[in-house]
Order: C-alpha cells, then sequence, then structure tokens
C-alpha cells in the first residue's frame, strides 16, 4: 500500500526541514505544492527529493490543496504543514488503520505546542486516496464535508479516530503566533465564506471564535450561538460551546460561562480533546472563589494529560489558595520540570517558598521569574523587581 505526502507552502525555509525529516523514509512520494516563495523553500523541499509544482495563490486553502491532490499517485494521503511533524511512535498504528478495507479518514490528534489552553486537537489529516475526497471552505480548509457526503452515498466507508498523539503542531510556540495581519486575512476569507454559508456551525465556530480572540466579543457571540444548531457534529460543538465559555467569561456572564463549559466537556469526545474545557472551568470556580471545585477540575486535567504544563502550575495556584503550600510547591516544579521557561511557575513558587521562610530559594525562583519576563518583553519582570525592592529584597 503506497503513502503519499502532500502539502502546500510558501516561505517555510525555516520550518520546511524539520516537517520534512520527520516523513522522509515513512512515505513513499513527497509532494509540495509551493504558493509563491521568495525565500529558500523550494530548493529545501528539492533537497528532499521532494516533487516541487507551483500554484498561484487566489486566497484559498481548498484550491491550493486540492491543487496539491492532483499530483498524489499513492493509495493514502497524509497531509502535514510546514510547522507540523508527524511523531514516530505511531507510524505502526497509522499503517495498521490504513489496513482496514472500510476506512476512508484516520483522524489524527494533534499536540498544540505551546498552547496554553487547548494542548490537543483532532485533524483529518490521512484519509484514502478516493477521487471524491477533496478539501473545501477557503480558510481552515478540511476535507470533512466531502467525506460526509461521500458516506452518505456510499455508506461503507467509515471514519476511523487514532487515540494517540499523531502530530506535533509548533505554530503556539511564542513567535510564531499569527500577527494581526493574518488575522484580519483570516476574517476577511471567512466572512467571505459565511456570506453565502451563513448558517454553516463550522465557519460559525471559526470565525466567532476568531472574533473573540480579536476582542470583538458580542460579535462573536451572536455568531457562536447561531452554530449550535442540530446538524452540528460533536467536534463542532465542542468548540462552539468551548468559545461560548470564553466569550462569556470575557463579559463576566460567569453562569452562562460555565454552563457552556460543562455543555462543552458534554460533548461525545476523548478526554484529551477536552482539556481546555476542563481547565478553563477550573479557573471560572477558582475565580469565583471555588476552590474545591477547581482543584477537582485541574485534577482532572492532570489525569488526562500529566504532562499539561499549565494543568500543575494551576494545580499550584489551586492548592497555594487552600494553604497547601508543600503540595503547591510540588506542582508548580513538576511545571517548570515540563516548561523550564514557565516565568508565572517560578514567580509563585517563589512567593510559596518565601511564605515557608525560605528566602535564598525564594530569591532563586524570583530571578529566574525575572530573567524570563525580561525575556518575554514582560513589563511583569519589573513589577516584580520594584516589589522585592519595597520588602528589601534585591534581585537582579
Amino acid at each position: 500500500m503506497k503513502l503519499s505526502f502532500c502539502m502546500i507552502v510558501k516561505n517555510e525555509a525555516e520550518n520546511l526541514p524539520r516537517c520534512l525529516e520527520s516523513v522522509v523514509g515513512q512515505v513513499d512520494e513527497l509532494i509540495v505544492l509551493d504558493t509563491g516563495s521568495t525565500d529558500e523553500t523550494v530548493a529545501i523541499a528539492q533537497s528532499f527529493n521532494a516533487q516541487v509544482h507551483h500554484f498561484p495563490w487566489n486566497n484559498s486553502f481548498a484550491d491550493a490543496r486540492n491543487t496539491a491532490l492532483e499530483y498524489v499517485t499513492g493509495d493514502w494521503i497524509l497531509v502535514l504543514d510546514a510547522d507540523e511533524v508527524l511523531v514516530q511512535a505511531v507510524i505502526p498504528t497509522l499503517k495498521q488503520a490504513m489496513q482496514q478495507e472500510q476506512a476512508i479518514v484516520v483522524n489524527l490528534i494533534r499536540q498544540e505546542v505551546g498552547a496554553a489552553q487547548s494542548p490537543y486537537s483532532l485533524v483529518s489529516r490521512l484519509f484514502r486516496n478516493h477521487p471524491q475526497v477533496r478539501f473545501s471552505r477557503p480558510y481552515h480548509a478540511i476535507v470533512d464535508d466531502s467525506v460526509a457526503e461521500l458516506m452518505q452515498q456510499e455508506p461503507q466507508w467509515q471514519v476511523v479516530n487514532c487515540a494517540d498523539v499523531a502530530i506535533l503542531h509548533y505554530g503556539y510556540e511564542p513567535g510564531a503566533i499569527a500577527s494581526h495581519n493574518k488575522l484580519e486575512k483570516a476574517r476577511i476569507t471567512m466572512e467571505t465564506f459565511l456570506a453565502t454559508h451563513p448558517n454553516d456551525p463550522y465557519v460559525c465556530s471559526k470565525l466567532g471564535a476568531l472574533y473573540v480572540q480579536m476582542n470583538d466579543v458580542q460579535k462573536g457571540v451572536v455568531l457562536l450561538q447561531r452554530g449550535l444548531q442540530p446538524k452540528s457534529d460533536a467536534p463542532v460543538r465542542y468548540e462552539l460551546h468551548y468559545h461560548l465559555g470564553i466569550a462569556q467569561s470575557q463579559l463576566e456572564n460567569f453562569a452562562q460561562a460555565e454552563r457552556h463549559y460543562h455543555l462543552a466537556i458534554a460533548q461525545p469526545l476523548l478526554d484529551s480533546l477536552k482539556l481546555g474545557a476542563y481547565n478553563n472551568l477550573g479557573s471560572l470556580l477558582q475565580n469565583q472563589g471555588d476552590i474545591i471545585g477547581a482543584k477537582a477540575q485541574y485534577e482532572k486535567v492532570l489525569a488526562i494529560a500529566p504532562t499539561f504544563a499549565r494543568g500543575h502550575y494551576n494545580l499550584g495556584m489551586a492548592l497555594k489558595a487552600i494553604g497547601q503550600l508543600a503540595e503547591a510547591i510540588e506542582q508548580y516544579q513538576q511545571a517548570i520540570t515540563l516548561d523550564p521557561n514557565y516565568a508565572e511557575a517560578y514567580q509563585n513558587l517563589g512567593v510559596v517558598l518565601l511564605k515557608l521562610g525560605r528566602v535564598p530559594e525564594s530569591l532563586e525562583a524570583f530571578g529566574t521569574a525575572i530573567a524570563l519576563h525580561d525575556q518575554q518583553d514582560s513589563e511583569e519582570g519589573d513589577r516584580l523587581r520594584q516589589g522585592l525592592l519595597q520588602m528589601g529584597f534585591r534581585v537582579s
């Protein structure tokens, strides 16, 4: 069974080698569609013996991805973006899934490296090379629409979910977050699609969340509410409720926010895909003074994802609030082990150590926190310095 790798790129010289290295030797052909690079992207792709083709960008990710599919010759297709890598350990599982005669798509869990709230997502990036399986939507292009139509015509096909992390996505690392200009382009593209698909739950979810991210919260709420229709499937309903929880929290409608987080958690999905809702619900409860309820949510988060640094930090905050300082220290230290650049974890570790009279250790933690804040161009470093000076402590 032949597996083809397929991607679209533009000016990805920095990320592309890492991506292609993760698939070389695991796939039978590399198809790279360049949409107008002016850096070394094309040369890098060719150095990996990829077939490089060209496409004049027309503001539609779906058009570009479908053009790339035209060059594929394999039985199955794996799609990655340049800021993603394939996890080697999951490859035997993927090959086994592709052997299932009725499988049309293998949904993959993607870990959002550096994401503070939702570290996992489910993406349809491995699918059979079927002429009717094609991408749709100009932004956030997916094959799900065409797969749903195909399964209505040919009900023997099945969608398979891989339970292990298969893709690492580095788009949330510091410095990689989309610029305002990119967000604005995304908004315009999705609004154009919404004009002809006004009740589409998926675009309501994505565009509504974008409005909230861009601080147009009321507009986001209206669109997210519109997306809550009976025809929306569980992953989309989760996203709609999750982002409504965020929006209502920003509007200080805390009861509504809690309701939406509970509805998000109730969706029939893998628990790892619902970590954002569990974690945000914990933060909401803690801010409302329900520390015990918050602690329970954070413990659920860590039971699902023991390596989620934010979960350990949040549990540490809850433990500190109820006076369990030794236990809080353990959680902060675990967060730091998982994320050595976690300035807030160092800072709160310093606070707890100071409460316990462990001054030298406290000042060391504060010093690291200040250095990290400074590296991240955060004003918190100066604020922390001044606060310590007022207490009689000098930290460089």
